[in-house]
């Protein structure tokens, strides 16, 4: 692994001078500047947080921790608490990665991503990407099987006899998302069913998108008589616009959603819905992570969990 002191001298300088420009704290001329900065990237320098941590007497770190709950109030906490963090310069992979971690689980479902040529400084440090990987890399990836999961969902509708089906699709720059849909497109498609022109609607993953979505879907000339939601968050947001229109489930319209979060079989009536296996993509992930430390060598893992229907009360 490069120094510091490898730096400066590729570069031509002292190893203050390249103190100055990683840490823009003094003038540097922008030619020097330059020169600093094409050593660090030939050599692939990344610069000791645990060092800079001793002499500051700082780590720059906030920790948090969170006991083992369903409820949702906890994750709407954790949002906020990241969203402050990354805006007074606290949420920082790269300050998590510069601390010598052994491994790293990443759950990219935020808003700010982890960048790719961060990532790229780190090789040694071995990562599994859960549940979907924003970039191509080396990392392992544990993901649900999203297009099986979007057709297991939709072919449930058809056999229960629907055929104007409707789909509210998460994010399309998300991998699950586009896939979700796909699965939804297979099984209309193998079943000789059209989708009718704004059936299928890009959604938020939240639940006022799915409110939102499903407003729209009733605004239709010719509305639909069942849907698929991509998550189970855009089923609650469809409910509650059912619930304002004075429509029933499954009475008026049927819905299937995607998760198997909580609150699921909690709402009226049940959701039916595909069952991600989360506590098995925890599981597994930490697994794959520590053989990965041990055998860093290994050639990249992509691993699918089988999603599962689980029947309950809205179709």
């Amino acid at each position: 692994m490069a120094t510091m002191k490898d730096v400066a001298k590729m570069a031509g300088v002292s190893t203050s001078t390249v103190s100055h420009v990683i840490n823009n704290d003094r003038f540097v001329s922008d030619a020097i500047r330059a020169k600093v900065d094409a050593a660090i990237k030939t050599l692939n320098y990344a610069p000791s947080a645990l060092a800079r941590s001793l002499k500051l007497n700082q780590t720059h770190t906030i920790g948090m921790l969170i006991t083992a709950s369903s409820n949702p109030f906890y994750s709407e906490l954790v949002r906020g608490v990241e969203r402050s963090c990354f805006e007074r310069g606290y949420r920082n992979l790269e300050t998590l990665l510069q601390k010598r971690v052994d491994g790293l689980l990443l759950l990219c479902t935020e808003t700010h991503l982890p960048s790719p040529e961060i990532m790229s400084r780190y090789p040694s440090i071995p990562t599994v990407m859960m549940d979907w990987a924003p970039f191509e890399g080396e990392s392992d990836v544990i993901q649900d099987n999203s297009l099986l999961g979007g057709e297991t969902a939709t072919q449930h509708l058809i056999d229960n006899g629907y055929t104007r089906i409707a789909c509210i699709t998460g994010p399309q720059d998300k991998t699950p998302a586009r896939l979700r849909l796909e699965g939804y497109r297979k099984a209309m498609n193998r079943a000789g069913l059209a989708v009718h022109e704004g059936y299928e609607i890009i959604g938020d993953f939240e639940f006022q998108g799915g409110f939102t979505a499903m407003n729209s879907l009733l605004a239709l000339e010719e509305p639909p008589h069942a849907v698929f939601t991509g998550n189970d968050a855009m089923a609650v947001g469809a409910y509650h616009a059912l619930y304002q229109a004075g429509l029933k489930v499954p009475q008026d319209m049927a819905v299937v959603g995607y998760d198997d979060i909580e609150l699921a079989r909690y709402m009226t009536p049940p959701l039916t819905t595909i069952h991600q296996p989360k506590d098995e993509l925890g599981e597994l992930a930490v697994d794959v992570l520590i053989h990965r430390m041990a055998q860093p060598a290994l050639e990249q893992q992509r691993l699918f969990l089988t999603p599962e229907l689980v029947e309950r009360g809205s179709v």
